[in-house]
């Protein structure tokens, strides 16, 4: 009798939470309905040459803010490991046996071994010193291994 009590509250306590959370997510739809039909009213009143002109001026701020901060974005670890998350994302979702292909005459000249400074496009690099792998997930030039700095690579075939 106890758990069928237990069971029945448990089940009561969760259609409360769904009820809640249904009422909230319609009030926030609605309140967010209600800000855009202000905005867009705003909107509508602004003269078309006033809307150019903020538009035009907010174009001009971004291209000066990119040109003042330029040099510390090339510097900025936050953004080079967002670059290079956003590129495993991408290097995950591609069809490898295209890039195997792609990859191929690449490949014949390289004889399959890669060193320090050469160029490579998509690849996993194994170290011939240490064995280390290193994948590489978009344009970029072979560096030194990071665990013994050595200088030269065998590239590996993605699985597909």
């Amino acid at each position: 009798m106890a758990n069928k009590n237990i069971l029945a509250d448990f089940y009561q306590n969760l259609a409360q939470w769904l009820t809640d959370v249904k009422k909230h997510e319609v009030t926030q739809a609605v309140e967010l309905i209600e800000h855009a039909k202000v905005l867009i009213k705003a909107a509508e009143e602004i003269p078309e040459e006033k809307l150019k002109q903020f538009i035009d001026n907010f174009k001009y701020d971004l291209h000066e803010f990119y040109q003042q901060n330029q040099e510390q974005a090339k510097h900025s670890i936050y953004l080079g490991l967002m670059k290079e998350s956003f590129w495993a994302v991408m290097a995950n979702i591609t069809d490898k046996s295209q890039v195997e292909w792609a990859e191929l005459c690449e490949d014949f000249e390289h004889d399959g071994i890669y060193q320090t400074n050469d160029v490579i496009g998509f690849g996993l690099l194994a170290c011939q010193k240490c064995s280390k792998t290193q994948q590489i997930t978009h344009f970029s030039i072979v560096n030194n291994c990071l665990h013994c700095g050595h200088n030269q690579f065998l590239r590996k075939s993605l699985t597909p």
